[in-house]
């Protein structure tokens, strides 16, 4: 499988973006794409959509249910993109998706994220799964998954993130993201205050809206709760709320009882989010990548009795100051590490934006994230704490130093 990404990314580097789902559709409809009667539930919104996916999936799960799950990007293995029943694919079974795209793509130009996701949809088709869980990748009218009409669409929450390609304000945004409702259908969402962008698409789509505190709510209090060592923080909660209301609306479809909702989010475990490791000293990694999640992970950091240092890695592209800011005075030392890949920044620049944040600990420039990680634990002891952020790749970057000291 390694010599077919390889292929594709020099075909097409991950972070290459057209806009338009007409050359999707193409290849899509070349393929005869669809679900047949599988229900979709198609996850959009700027943080929580990888957790929506796999608390629908676990909980489907746990309900004897067998969905496919599309999720990215990935931490430790590709395979976490395209799970069946909880379960990540095989190499070979995606492989053959890969190349059935491939054959039929026949010089229509898909980048990096148009094929793996018209796979994604391939193995779906070819595997005996009774429900599809797409996550957007980007946006949500012009992404790739927007390809399939969703039955049920989710849109976690709306925050500044990309907003090159979807605007500089939380209303358009928010219009961006309300492309993947569908006329007549479910929409539910997540935020408790949306913006109004969001609100006037998704009426002018048509959609049938549910929103928090009127058609659904999320209480600490109840017979459902997520267990805190699987995915803390109150906005976990909303995601688990939001997942499960989607569910209620697929019974007939797809029944899902009390109990399985209970187990389901119970069990549910996903990579990078708020992992907590006994290194000697506690490793907190997360892939905390915008001001919005900054500020979920700012609420999660309570007061440390120790040392906290942050180890940080982001992308050129992102708002590097905006992601310090609420976290400024959160950490004793920042060890900043440069980012790789065609979309890398050097530690230097990194820091620089960082200390405009005003943070109040000590920024250090540090070659590579295993580096700075390693300079943390050097410093670090029993009773401190080490929290690595800024990207997916940050955390896989540091996950071989962390197995290392496990």
């Amino acid at each position: 499988m390694s010599a077919w990404l390889d292929a594709l990314e020099r075909r097409s580097p991950q972070s290459r973006i057209v806009p338009g789902l007409e050359r999707v559709a193409t290849v899509a409809e070349r393929l005869a794409i669809g679900p047949g009667r599988r229900p979709v539930i198609t996850i959009g919104g700027t943080n929580g959509k990888g957790s929506v996916v796999a608390m629908c999936e676990s909980m489907l799960v746990a309900a004897g249910h067998r969905p496919l799950a599309y999720t990215s990007p990935h931490v430790h293995a590709f395979a976490e993109r395209m799970r069946i029943g909880g379960v990540m694919a095989s190499e070979s079974a995606i492989v053959e998706s890969l190349e059935a795209v491939e054959a039929a793509r026949a010089g229509v130009d898909l980048t990096y994220f148009e094929h793996i996701t018209l796979a994604a949809m391939v193995l779906g088709m070819d595997s005996d799964v009774d429900a599809w869980l797409l996550e957007v990748g980007l946006g949500g009218r012009l992404d790739a998954v927007n390809v399939v009409d969703a039955d049920i669409a989710i849109i976690t929450s709306i925050g500044l993130d990309h907003a090159d390609w979807l605007g500089s304000t939380r209303s358009a945004i928010g219009r961006e993201k309300a492309g993947i409702a569908r006329a007549g259908r479910p929409v539910i969402v997540g935020e408790p205050r949306p913006p109004s962008g969001l609100l006037e698409a998704l009426h002018e789509r048509g959609a049938r809206i549910f929103r928090p505190g009127r058609h659904w709510a999320a209480r600490r209090r109840g017979s459902c709760s997520l267990r805190p060592a699987a995915l803390p923080g109150d906005w976990q909660l909303r995601n688990a709320a939001c997942a499960a209301a989607a569910l209620a609306l697929l019974e007939e479809r797809l029944p899902v009882d009390a109990s399985a909702m209970a187990r389901g989010l119970r069990g549910v475990c996903l990579p990078g989010r708020f992992e907590r490791f006994d290194c000697g000293t506690e490793v907190i990694v997360d892939v905390a990548h915008n001001p919005h999640a900054a500020r979920g992970l700012a609420r999660m950091l309570e007061p440390s009795e120790g040392r906290s240092v942050a180890v940080f890695s982001a992308l050129a592209d992102k708002d590097v100051t905006g992601i310090a800011r609420p976290l400024q005075h959160c950490f004793d030392a920042w060890f900043v590490a440069s980012s790789a890949g065609d979309r890398g920044q050097s530690g230097q620049v990194l820091a620089s934006r960082v200390r405009r944040a005003s943070v109040t600990g000590r920024v250090e420039t540090v070659e590579s994230v295993a580096a700075a990680l390693q300079r943390a634990l050097a410093e670090c002891g029993q009773g401190d704490r080490i929290v690595v952020f800024g990207s997916f790749r940050t955390v896989a970057e540091a996950w071989p130093l962390i197995k290392q000291h496990l």
